[in-house]
């Protein structure tokens, strides 16, 4: 089929357009405000094989493992007798394409005629404020997959249009906020029928084959753009590492290697030598090194492709199982998908910058600065489970300062409002600000942290997930490094200093306090 470079253009928006409506469904309709206000939610599209053909522009972390979750759903659909109108299928197991448990991921096959195979399909992941565990907010201080949560394989969740009830009530009983699940399933549930619908249009108007032959053009012209990107990078092979502070549990300085070898319009990232998968949580499953990749190189690339499976066909990536960024079942994981997806990020980007010195800003903050606050309402009763990341300094580039107070690189979530937070939540916000001079100083100066102060109005328990507290985000080119970020508790008008990861019981007045990295600065002054 000759392809037609107009309806080339038209498919590109249509299919972008399906992902971010589901996007829209699923924050207007979900109960939590993590996924309604802040926005911790992933929409994509996929072929018949299960390749990503466009995804909205949700989270990044997101990218290169939405498809491998999706091919998990499509093995299990097909043990059990194959895909039915009104399907969906549901699963957060991290070594079956997902990526921490808190992240659950729905899928549903979209039909273009009565009894033929899915012509496509659509899936979401949204992120579970609770998914049961060892601690509220299934984000602990773990050593293994199972104290984090509810596993939960590929499972059919809808059946030909009908919820199995059962396998809902079972999931519902063992997380700490029942009723704000269900809610928040419902949204993705409706999400991806907004998905299959859209689809259904498209399919009656221009027919299946049209379709296919279009998604696999859009997926060809994005691996064109992406080895012009690769081209114009010179041939060479650049090293660079980078750390992660600790695992939480008394592993510190956890190395993140990479040799990048760039040949042509082609390139190998080699992993390997990254260090051994650690006691803690900071584990990350394969699936978020390809994740990490494929948003370097969507960042590269100026041209406006979508991100979609042809990105990174001209490239090979290289782990070595067991590692801290390709972890061996059953390791705790809950820390790797926001933590040491950043550290991946921050080493392309250190190992790019001596091949592309006028392209490639300095580190931003590194980190999620991950707090999960669990506990009971005060008044009623009511249990509660709180989870966020907080934004950070963003690295100056070569031509701009970096920005200040802003999610960078991995995450792309909103923050939760203050009175939103107030509202759901028994919190009072003490302070929120920026982090004023904490940004690296240099002929672009990095963006500056901020500062966000919460005290309980309630017994809690209080876990947080961050990094960049002892090494701070680089600066390039003689720029100076960004503050390291820090923890506090205040408690009886005392503030106690607190490591990167920790877990604690807090009491009605005390005072969680995050301060966050700046961006590193870049150019000498």
């Amino acid at each position: 089929m000759a392809i037609s470079p107009i309806l080339l253009e038209v498919f590109k928006n249509r299919f972008a357009s399906i992902a971010e409506e589901m996007g829209v469904t699923l924050t207007q309709t979900a109960f939590s405000p993590n996924i309604k206000e802040r926005r911790d939610l992933s929409c994509a599209v996929f072929d018949a094989a299960g390749d990503m053909i466009a995804q909205a522009a949700h989270i990044p972390v997101h990218l290169g493992s939405m498809p491998l979750s999706v091919r998990s759903a499509m093995e299990a659909a097909r043990a059990d007798g194959g895909f039915a109108e009104g399907d969906m299928v549901m699963l957060n197991d991290p070594f079956r394409g997902g990526t921490h448990l808190p992240d659950i991921t729905i899928v549903a096959p979209v039909f273009a005629e009565e009894g033929a195979e899915p012509a496509f399909y659509v899936a979401n992941r949204a992120h579970h404020a609770d998914v049961g565990g060892m601690a509220a907010g299934s984000m602990p201080l773990s050593t293994s997959l199972f104290q984090e949560g509810l596993i939960i394989p590929p499972v059919r969740i809808i059946r030909q249009g009908e919820i199995d009830r059962g396998l809902l009530r079972l999931v519902l009983a063992n997380v700490r906020t029942p009723a704000e699940r269900e809610g928040d399933f419902a949204a993705q549930f409706n999400a991806n029928r907004t998905g299959v619908r859209r689809l259904g249009e498209c399919l009656a108007k221009y027919g299946r084959d049209t379709c296919a032959a279009y998604a696999a053009a859009l997926m060809d012209y994005a691996e064109r753009i992406t080895r012009r990107t690769i081209g114009a990078i010179p041939d060479g092979t650049y090293h660079f590492e980078d750390f992660l502070d600790d695992d939480g549990l008394g592993t510190t300085a956890i190395p993140i290697r990479l040799a990048l070898t760039v040949k042509g319009d082609a390139a190998s990232l080699d992993f390997r030598e990254c260090g051994d998968q650690a006691a803690g949580s900071v584990n990350a499953v394969r699936a978020i090194t390809l994740s990490a990749v494929l948003y370097v190189l969507r960042a590269l690339t100026k041209a406006d492709i979508p991100a979609n499976a042809g990105c990174l066909r001209p490239v090979e990536i290289l782990t070595r199982p067991g590692s801290v960024v390709d972890a061996r079942f059953p390791a705790a994981v809950a820390g790797g998908n926001v933590e040491t997806s950043q550290r991946i990020v921050d080493v392309i980007l250190g190992a790019l910058a001596q091949a592309l010195p006028g392209r490639i800003p300095a580190a931003s903050q590194g980190t999620m600065n991950n707090i999960t606050i669990g506990g009971a309402h005060g008044r009623d009763g009511r249990p509660f489970a709180y989870y966020e990341t907080l934004a950070g300094g963003m690295g100056a580039s070569p031509r701009a300062n970096g920005e200040s107070a802003v999610h960078s690189h991995m995450t792309n979530t909103l923050n939760t409002p203050v009175e939103a937070l107030e509202y759901a939540y028994p919190f009072r916000v003490r302070q929120y600000a920026v982090r004023r001079g904490t940004g690296g100083d240099g002929a672009r100066r990095g963006g500056d942290g901020l500062v966000r102060e919460i005290e309980l109005l309630a017994d809690a328990e209080v876990t947080v997930l961050s990094e960049r507290r002892v090494r701070a985000p680089y600066g390039l080119s003689g720029g100076q490094d960004g503050a390291t970020g820090r923890n506090v508790l205040v408690r009886d008008e005392t503030p106690r200093d607190l490591p990167g990861k920790f877990h604690l019981t807090a009491g009605k007045g005390d005072r969680i306090r995050m301060e966050t990295p700046g961006g590193g600065g870049h150019g000498e002054e």
